[in-house]
């Protein structure tokens, strides 16, 4: 129960509430008993002076004390104080309580005022000396210390009414969040919790949906991607068996045809198994980049070369229209080749025949952007987030004529990625598409 962050919440605004109650009441407490009695300290002298001025004259009509005891009482009465006058010699001569007449007076207790006449002491005037207090400043007092208690705990009592409901209202949401998690924990990714608020419970809730959809999307990835591994070694694995369990068989002689149908497959799982490593080391941060300043031109042509027997035999008319003045770029070249090639077959795949293939280039302050268009069939929108993933096809026959190994893209990425570069795509059904990627400018390219 104390590990319940509502309890926690609840205790935590309470204890503020009584510190600072508590601190407010002991301040007002000290100030108003320091006032008080300031106000006492102020008022007294002048009251006890005009006391003792009053008694001395009645002492100075007989030069004696008697008949003193009427007027002492009546003192008394108006001031609400015991009045008490002695002697010189310290014998009570009058008491407004008649109770103290005759007694000598005490050493502790302390004189009100000294009552002399014509410089000579006659007497002394004590107020209250018994108690020593006022009574009814003690009970002023008294009352106010006690409204300042009462005060505290209705205090305490609101913190504690108005919070619980307060604490549910806030915690209701981490609880959902709370529970949501317990369910994600169990294996459950389709789990989300209702954004009811823009606050930052609203901002957190926000963001565990969004954390939980990406989880949910690259268990999918990872699913497709065991299941795509799979499909891609089954299809030249279960040729090369078909070949040679014929050959065993006697149904295919062993001739220079046979040899060639099973290097071309075992190529095939070369590049395969060679692209899943280059894509593992460039996710992985550990692709090893020879960077140097290089002519872009170069590059572009060299892979423009490469694939134009490729685009010549699907009908595909392939060019590269760069300007003149390029800056030199700080990048790998045969790895800056190798997204170009990967861009080009990706494009030549795709595009029909008479279709147009065009690699382009532009130079800006700090990076040159090269774009490869093409006047395929395009792109639609639901797939153009999932292009650069790995094993993601379009197409989902899996038709190696329109779809390759589902590769290329995903280490086009990661190569230019690797470079300090950006790689998107602008796409739409029919009207083509255009993947551009920038390259960083070489110092003093």
């Amino acid at each position: 129960m104390a590990r319940s962050l509502r309890v926690r919440l609840l205790l935590a605004t309470i204890l503020v509430v009584i510190i600072a109650v508590g601190v407010t009441a002991f301040v007002a407490s000290l100030r108003t008993t320091g006032e008080f009695h300031r106000y006492v300290a102020q008022r007294n002298p002048l009251d006890d002076r005009r006391l003792a001025y009053f008694l001395a004259r009645t002492y100075s009509v007989s030069r004696s004390w008697q008949g003193i005891q009427a007027e002492i009482e009546q003192l008394g009465q108006l001031s609400e104080q015991r009045v008490v006058v002695a002697d010189a010699d310290g014998r009570i001569v009058a008491d407004s309580e008649r109770k103290l007449t005759g007694k000598t007076v005490e050493e502790k207790w302390t004189p009100a005022a000294t009552l002399s006449l014509d410089g000579t002491r006659v007497g002394t005037l004590y107020l209250d000396p018994v108690t020593g207090q006022d009574l009814a400043g003690v009970a002023f007092l008294a009352a106010v210390n006690r409204s300042v208690l009462f005060g505290a705990l209705l205090a305490g009592l609101a913190a504690a009414v108005i919070t619980l409901p307060l604490a549910s209202r806030i915690l209701r949401p981490v609880e959902r969040l709370t529970a949501a998690a317990q369910q994600m924990e169990r294996g459950d990714l389709t789990v989300r919790v209702p954004v009811a608020s823009e606050d930052e419970i609203g901002q957190l809730a926000h963001a565990f949906n969004s954390m939980a959809g990406s989880l949910a999307q690259q268990e999918q990835f990872r699913r497709n991607l065991v299941s795509d591994v799979a499909h891609e070694l089954r299809t030249p694995l279960t040729n090369l068996r078909g070949y040679l369990e014929a050959a065993r068989d006697g149904l295919l002689a062993p001739d220079v045809g046979l040899v060639d149908n099973l290097y071309e497959e075992t190529m095939l799982l070369s590049r395969l198994v060679a692209d899943l490593q280059d894509l593992a080391q460039a996710e992985a941060g550990q692709l090893k980049l020879v960077r140097q300043p290089a002519a872009l031109p170069g590059i572009i042509e060299q892979a423009v070369a490469m694939l134009r027997p490729q685009a010549d035999a699907r009908g595909v008319h392939l060019s590269a229209d760069l300007p003149a003045d390029l800056p030199q770029v700080d990048v790998d070249p045969e790895r800056v080749g190798q997204v170009l090639r990967n861009l080009l077959n990706n494009a030549i795949a795709h595009t029909p025949a008479d279709g147009l293939l065009t690699v382009t280039a532009r130079a800006g302050e700090r990076e040159v952007a090269i774009s490869v268009r093409d006047t395929g069939a395009g792109i639609a929108p639901e797939h153009l987030p999932y292009v650069f993933e790995r094993f993601y096809r379009a197409d989902k026959a899996r038709n190696r004529q329109t779809g390759g190994a589902g590769l290329g893209l995903a280490i086009a990425r990661q190569l230019v990625v690797a470079h300090g570069g950006t790689i998107t795509v602008d796409s739409a059904p029919g009207r083509g598409s255009t993947f551009t990627f920038t390259l960083p400018v070489a110092q003093g390219g």
